[in-house]
């Protein structure tokens, strides 16, 4: 379970190692120490995925007319 520090895994990297994490926490088959572990692992896997995403969102918003306009989310692509 010990991946990468997470501040040098990319999004995607992060992403499939938290999804793991998560299948291995449900799989019932870890003891109480190692799922405290997962847990904590996936923990900072889920807040670098999330400031992965919030830097991207960043980067989206586009110079249009002199002035700084959001990028617009059409549909429901929340992650919540």
């Amino acid at each position: 379970m010990a991946g990468k520090s997470p501040k040098s895994q990319g999004f995607e990297a992060a992403l499939a190692e938290l999804e793991q994490v998560v299948a291995n926490m449900e799989s019932g088959k870890l003891s109480l120490e190692d799922s405290l572990t997962a847990y904590k692992r996936g923990a900072e896997l889920l807040q670098l995925c999330r400031g992965r995403l919030e830097d991207a969102q960043q980067q989206v918003r586009v110079l249009e007319e002199g002035t700084l306009k959001t990028f617009q989310i059409t549909g429901d692509a929340s992650l919540s």
